[in-house]
């Protein structure tokens, strides 16, 4: 099926200039839909990778405010938190890539 196939929506073989425009419209969508879920998935690994830069400040300032316990138990979760942060940025990174790699499969297979 070509991309003219697709835009035929009543299936008569002809596509009539008010089926073009909604094909290109829903082309337009899907595009816009895409660049929007890459730029919220962008600002979720950027705000968990600050996370992780800005997380040993908040040891280091409870412990200089004198919170002792504080510092301490910010600590012992240090290990789990920096676990989870990663799994998300890797997620990220590994879903992009597997979705890239399959585009380009599929197109090879055309």
């Amino acid at each position: 099926m070509s991309d003219l196939d697709s835009a035929d929506l009543d299936g008569d073989g002809i596509v009539t200039t008010e089926e073009h425009a909604i094909y290109i419209e829903k082309l337009r969508r899907e595009m816009e839909d895409e660049d929007a879920k890459r730029d919220q998935q962008r600002k979720m690994v950027w705000f968990a990778l600050l996370g992780m830069l800005l997380y040993p400040l908040f040891v280091f300032g409870t412990e200089a405010l004198g919170f002792t316990n504080a510092s301490g138990v910010i600590g012992d979760m240090a290990p789990t938190y920096f676990m989870s942060v990663s799994v998300v940025v890797g997620a990220f990174f590994g879903a992009d890539a597997y979705v890239k790699g399959k585009g380009k499969k599929e197109e090879k297979d055309k």
